[in-house]
């Protein structure tokens, strides 16, 4: 009775133990990809057993494109139950790599106020009428007056056409996520003859970075592989309208320590090609591109690697650094930073002596070049380290594609 009490004991200390080994964990966190059977070695391997949630949720997948939801169960020997989770399993996905380099232009939603400068009225006086109102520079001017605007000039003229006419201007302004409404006093500035609040607003952006990759069936891009905020106020730009053309590279300020490098370059103004943008997101911007492109090293498009097929190892990018010629270096992956969303999922390493002894490493403008390994997109370069020009990050291609709405979100828990 005794040795049935320990050998009953022993079991429940195993089961307990065995289910909340690292291995099991991982096991049911980690998506999988179609035909990988979530493995564990020793005597776990003989336990996992995978199975569809549900027929009605297998059918229930109305496109290719989305992920399946799979429950894992693992069993002691086959009897004792351990844990049961779900994941998911990712579509075969085929995409053609970028590397092209890109013009990118953004109108944006509203007007962004920037920064905030004295008026100086007729008695003399410096003041800041939006300051004192309460206006924050970041905040979003949506309307003036109840009408919708849209530019510089256009904020410039409603608040002189209200100064005239009734000394004060009514603004409705989006403030950290919050639409609020204000009013200002206007001053009446003799230098410039206008009615004047104290505002600096700028109503589009304008810079430079690599394509990711096109959809040959739907012809949805991605690029940047990170967000685009505004360089004075470092807030998001809402987007009311925006485009991607070509772009010929003429020089590169190298990256050193402390000093991030640069590409420059100009937009082509007879550009093959040319893109909507539609989003612009924590992993980077997306559209549509019309126009003929090419990529010399894939004839093709290659298969999308998921998250759980990356690994730390040689790897290859794909980026200008002259004119518009595409070229292939070497990087390595130092470290994978798995179940983060944003844009820092892989630490890597550019080795390639070519592209260190051009660049430096690590480039502003080398944003959203990808990342191919053993013959699949994983991902792209987003950011460079301040303090080490030969390393950044890099972002999975599979958030890209969730942010791009190309892949569809599941219910994975």
């Amino acid at each position: 009775m005794k040795i049935r009490r320990t050998i009953a004991l022993l079991s429940i200390l195993l089961c307990t133990f065995l289910s909340f080994a690292p291995g099991i964990l991982n096991l049911t966190q980690v998506p999988v990809v179609p035909g990988q059977v979530p493995q564990v070695s020793g005597m776990l391997s003989k336990i996992v057993s995978v199975v569809p949630v549900s027929a009605a949720e297998a059918a229930s997948v109305s496109t290719v494109n989305r992920p399946q939801v799979m429950e894992i169960s693992y069993k002691l020997f086959g009897i004792f139950p351990l844990k049961t989770n779900k994941v998911e399993v990712m579509p075969s996905l085929m995409l053609i790599p970028g590397g092209q380099s890109i013009g990118v232009s953004l109108q944006t939603q509203g007007v962004i106020i920037v920064g905030q400068a004295p008026v100086m009225g007729q008695d003399g006086k410096k003041r800041y009428p939006a300051k004192e109102a309460g206006v924050e520079i970041g905040d979003v001017i949506l309307k003036i007056d109840g009408k919708e605007v849209h530019s510089d000039q256009e904020v410039a003229e409603a608040i002189h056409q209200a100064g005239a006419s009734q000394g004060k201007v009514g603004l409705l302004l989006k403030h950290k996520g919050e639409i609020i409404e204000k009013s200002v006093a206007t001053v009446y500035c003799p230098e410039t003859s206008r009615h004047r609040i104290g505002l600096y607003v700028r109503d589009e952006a304008a810079g430079v970075g690599t394509l990711t990759f096109i959809d040959p069936v739907t012809r949805k891009y991605g690029a940047l592989g990170h967000i685009i905020n505004d360089a004075d106020t470092n807030q998001r730009i809402e987007v009311a309208d925006g485009k991607i053309v070509n772009s010929s590279i003429y020089g590169i300020e190298k990256g050193s320590r402390g000093h991030p490098g640069e590409k420059v370059g100009s937009f082509d103004t007879n550009s093959m090609f040319s893109g909507s943008i539609e989003k612009n997101t924590m992993t980077g911007i997306f559209g549509v591109l019309n126009g003929q492109i090419s990529n010399p090293y894939f004839e093709r498009a290659i298969p999308v690697g998921w998250e759980s097929e990356v690994k730390e190892g040689p790897a290859k990018i794909y980026t200008v650094i002259q004119g518009d010629r595409i070229q292939e270096y070497d990087v390595n992956i130092e470290r994978i930073l798995s179940h983060r969303t944003d844009a820092k999922n892989m630490v890597i390493r550019v080795t390639d002596p070519e592209l260190i002894k051009a660049t430096g490493g690590i480039i502003q403008g080398m944003s959203g070049s990808p990342i191919v390994q053993d013959g699949k997109l994983i991902g792209a370069v987003t950011h460079v380290f301040v303090n080490d020009s030969l390393r950044g990050y890099g972002v999975f291609m599979q958030n890209m594609l969730r942010e791009s709405g190309i892949l569809e979100r599941s219910e994975a828990a």
